[in-house]
């Protein structure tokens, strides 16, 4: 995960970063956000996104979605957790991703 633009950097108005996937599947599992929204801009590869109707494949040169809001402090928490390797109540995680405008599907 690289920043590219914070959520300081462009006074709170969105994030902008650059994030780097390897060759197996990967990321969250499906969700949505209901006061933000975000976008992908895919440099290499594929990838596969749920729009809330069908699945769209996302090849180079693709940008899907929309502008997003600063998530920051959202991917710094989930790598302190990666990191140190602290575990989650299933509680914890719903307060994690309510804080953070997350709502798992």
């Amino acid at each position: 995960m690289h920043y590219l633009a914070t959520g300081g950097s462009t006074n709170g108005a969105y994030g902008l970063y650059r994030y780097e996937m390897g060759p197996r599947p990967g990321g969250p599992d499906p969700h949505f956000h209901r006061t933000m929204t975000e976008s992908f801009y895919v440099l290499s590869g594929t990838i596969r996104f749920y729009n809330g109707d069908k699945c769209a494949d996302g090849r180079p040169g693709d940008f899907l979605f929309t502008p997003g809001a600063p998530r920051e402090s959202y991917f710094e928490e989930l790598a302190e957790i990666a990191t140190t390797g602290r575990r989650l109540s299933p509680e914890e995680w719903t307060e994690l991703y309510l804080r953070h405008d997350q709502y798992m599907v």
